[in-house]
């Protein structure tokens, strides 16, 4: 069997290829909208005397928001020292979670993509390749609904923290009576929402592509030959 290079864009036009190349842009759309972020919320404070202070809280991807100085060390506002202020929570594990998962199914989706243009012949041949295949994605399936599951649970995180509730939990002056606080402005998190929506939509787009890969297998071939021999064998003889 020859097992070298041999270009061939028919696959591509198949269910396996054609959905690769379909998980290679979600993929691509999900970590692209999660680790460029970056925004800002401004924080209002409207003291009891008729003065108002503004705060701006800056925050960005991994998402470290326990890391993020709300407030530089003995600041005074609203006429009150307030010691450096922290914003609370950290939700870099479940971004840097959903991103790795993200560019690894990147990744893998050009080399499986090289292999069914290049190798195809090779592919088909052997029962290793279907079957590796069939297992990676089987794992991806099982990934993007964990990474996207503890994402959308991490920027529940960000948008509490950095909303009004979240900043009057964290700055002192704000639970007091006389001074009102508030987020005045919001930073767009869009590209958050989206990316919890591609992580999702890639855990289904894999699932479907699952299919097609384990018709590819010698276990689903195995299979319909039996059910093609079980179907031709003959009847019971007359008594």
């Amino acid at each position: 069997m020859q097992t070298g290079f041999r270009f061939n864009l028919s696959p591509v036009k198949e269910p396996l290829g054609f959905i690769k190349i379909v998980e290679w842009l979600t993929a691509m759309f999900a970590f692209g909208n999660c680790g460029g972020y970056s925004g800002k919320n401004v924080i209002s404070l409207f003291c009891g005397s008729g003065s108002n202070e503004t705060l701006g809280a800056t925050f960005s991807y991994p998402f470290r928001l326990n890391k993020v100085r709300l407030v530089v060390e003995n600041t005074t506002l609203c006429n009150q020292t307030v010691s450096e202020t922290h914003l609370v929570g950290d939700a870099s594990s479940a971004a840097e979670f959903f991103v790795a998962v993200a560019v690894l199914a990147f990744l893998y989706c050009m080399a499986a993509l090289l292999v069914y243009v290049g190798y195809m012949h090779v592919y088909r041949n052997s029962d290793f390749g279907p079957m590796f295949d069939f297992v990676v994605t089987g794992a991806f399936v099982f990934m993007w609904l964990v990474c996207s599951s503890a994402w959308a649970r991490g920027l529940l995180l960000v948008k509490y923290t950095t909303g009004t509730e979240g900043i009057v939990f964290t700055l002192l002056p704000c639970r007091e009576g006389s001074i009102t606080c508030e987020v005045t402005e919001f930073a767009s998190m869009r590209t958050l929402n989206i990316s919890v929506v591609f992580g999702f939509l890639n855990m289904i787009v894999w699932a479907g592509n699952a299919w097609f890969v384990y018709k590819e297998t010698s276990w689903h071939s195995q299979k319909v030959n039996s059910q093609q021999a079980a179907s031709r064998s003959p009847g019971p003889a007359p008594i």
